[in-house]
């Protein structure tokens, strides 16, 4: 199948699925290909590896040996403007621009080139595809109506969004850029009904919530610009009551009689058609999909170069794809005086202690608590990066500290306790420990990542069995396929003495996340008690070729060893079956990482 196609698709769902990206030194040079073949392998694993500097140059290269390749073109365009060099992908769009089966990305292309330009109907006319899904009819079509009425029709626009014909989650989208256009048209009884319309969307809330928010924080502006300042705050407290830590709502909440001033605006054909984009690119972006949510959050930031939550986007997207010094870069566009801007800055510091400069990142989440000592998110950011130091110490202060400045009772400060009862957990501080998982729960009872860590904690040291195993299928029920806790949960059935439901649960876990050392060690020790001793000494032999801590690779090797020794036995994990299981299973759970 063409890759165009299968692009198309994956977008519509939300599902694609690509590789982490591969960590370049800066140093390291690219070197050029000297052959069609060898240039288009190394342009290929770059994309699949999400490196599109790279992807870009060995594109460019296998087009100097075949310079009419349209397949070649066509991956060269995609990777330009996911690359941010939107620019150099024009004369490349021009040429594709009748190619159905690159049209949805050329025309995308075309069509924010004349929008930038204010050459309204030309990008009305490139904006038509020949063949689109949903996703790409809406996106369009919310395109279209903003050129439109960029060309001062405003009924047709409106008109055109109305005729939109989709599945149910258009629904938010049309309403909200309705909505939009009527505000910016100074058509007040019709924007607010289309804001209303919005507001109440709960399938489209569910389908893109970072719309949601947005069009929150445009209502509230809507409504304190017209003189309805209570309503805009209930608007506000609404959408702060899905998500309460949301910065741009935080900072209206707090905006006094400025929040018209400071509420989102957006009233041209470019910021519009950017706001789309935007919408399209967070409702995507989940594991998997990062290439494809980038793609159209950098046809976005052309539009809108100072969009703050573009960047912010494209800065998580970086870091989850492994590139922090480019997640970075993306922060630093953020300006300080954003309501994005302490959270961008809190990002850049673990992306720096991701790049093992921890010193230069401590400092920087240091500085960001003695700026704000009543903010809990830098406390979370500086303790993670203690965390991974295994300095749990330093990070059990810092959450003592933080609790101690501010007032926790909120069910959005669990994070403090969860993360300080690991800390004490690691400290061999278990009644600390078991303390502060409890006040998670209280705080938010249906947290999957507590449930898990207390449950298992529980059972590993042999007390609370029966709790704390409903924990963790509560917790397994919640997130099906978080690898960790399903292997917390065969993990536990393997403590328990419940070996063949420890090996049913571990084998799911495995296929969650294959590429885990603990995991495939703990399916090993799970298949060696059920007789499989082949397969066990393979999942041994499979952990040690994965990243792994040295004692846990010594650890496995010994029982490779034995394996292979007549007369000898492996040592492998102990169990509620064994002789004196007791006394060696009440330590604390460091073995078991995914609990």
């Amino acid at each position: 199948m063409n890759r165009i196609f299968v692009f198309s698709a994956l977008v519509a769902a939300g599902l694609a699925a690509l590789p982490a990206a591969a960590e370049r030194a800066p140093e390291e040079a690219l070197v050029s290909a000297h052959s069609l073949a060898g240039a288009f392998l190394a342009a290929e694993t770059a994309r699949a590896e999400n490196d599109f500097d790279a992807a870009v140059r060995y594109y460019t290269d296998a087009l100097s040996f075949d310079p009419d390749n349209a397949a070649i073109q066509q991956e060269l365009l995609i990777a330009l403007v996911t690359n941010g060099q939107f620019d150099e992908a024009l004369p490349l769009a021009e040429k594709l621009k009748k190619d159905p089966q690159i049209e949805r990305v050329s025309r995308l292309v075309l069509g924010i080139d004349a929008i930038r330009a204010r050459r309204y109907m030309q990008a009305d006319s490139a904006l038509i595809l020949a063949i689109e899904t949903d996703l790409e009819r809406l996106l369009t079509g919310v395109m279209r109506a903003w050129a439109q009425f960029g060309a001062g029709e405003t009924d047709n626009a409106l008109a055109l969004l109305d005729g939109l014909d989709g599945p149910d989650w258009y629904g938010l989208f049309v309403s909200y850029h309705g909505a939009l256009i009527a505000d910016a048209a100074g058509r007040k009884a019709e924007a607010a009904e289309r804001y209303d319309n919005a507001v109440n969307d709960t399938t489209g809330a569910s389908a893109s919530p970072q719309t949601y928010l947005r069009l929150a924080e445009s209502y509230a502006g809507f409504l304190a610009r017209n003189g309805d300042t209570d309503a805009a705050r209930e608007i506000i407290a609404r959408a702060l009551a899905i998500a309460p830590a949301n910065p741009p709502l935080l900072a209206l909440a707090d905006a006094g009689d400025k929040l018209a001033a400071k509420a989102l605006k957006i009233a041209d054909p470019a910021a519009g058609a950017s706001e789309i984009l935007l919408n399209i690119g967070s409702a995507i972006n989940r594991d998997g999909a990062e290439g494809f949510a980038a793609l159209y959050l950098e046809m976005a930031r052309v539009l809108a170069p100072g969009n703050a939550q573009i960047q912010f986007e494209l800065g998580g997207i970086a870091e989850r794809l492994g590139d922090p010094q480019r997640a970075i870069d993306f922060y630093d566009r953020i300006p300080d005086t954003s309501p994005l801007g302490r959270l961008a800055h809190l990002q850049k510091g673990l992306n720096l202690a991701d790049m093992d400069r921890n010193e230069e990142a401590k400092e920087i989440l240091a500085a960001a608590i003695e700026e704000d000592p009543g903010e809990y998110r830098g406390y979370l950011a500086l303790g993670g990066v203690h965390a991974s130091l295994k300095e749990y110490e330093e990070a059990a202060a810092l959450y003592e500290r933080a609790i101690a400045n501010i007032d926790t009772n909120e069910p959005m400060y669990w994070p403090l306790y969860y993360r300080m009862g690991i800390a004490y957990e690691r400290t061999k501080q278990w009644d600390k420990a078991e303390a502060a998982f409890k006040r998670a729960l209280e705080l938010s009872p249906d947290q999957p990542d507590v449930l898990n860590y207390l449950g298992y904690s529980w059972i590993d040291m042999n007390i609370n069995l029966e709790e704390g195993l409903d924990m963790i299928r509560k917790a397994v029920e919640m997130r099906p396929r978080d690898g960790y806790i399903v292997d917390s949960l065969g993990w536990a059935y393997y403590r328990l003495g419940r070996f063949e439901d420890a090996v049913a649960e571990l084998e799911k876990a495995t296929d969650l996340r294959p590429t885990d050392a603990i995991i495939i060690d703990h399916l090993g020790d799970a298949y060696w008690r059920v007789g499989r001793r082949l397969e066990a000494t393979y999942q041994w032999a499979q952990a040690l070729d994965m990243e792994i801590e040295p004692e846990e690779a010594a650890r496995i090797k010994a029982k490779l060893a034995a394996s292979n020794t007549p007369g000898m036995e492996p040592e492998i994990a102990v169990s509620q079956v064994d002789d004196g299981a007791d006394s060696k299973t009440a330590a604390s759970p460091d073995d078991a990482d995914g609990g």
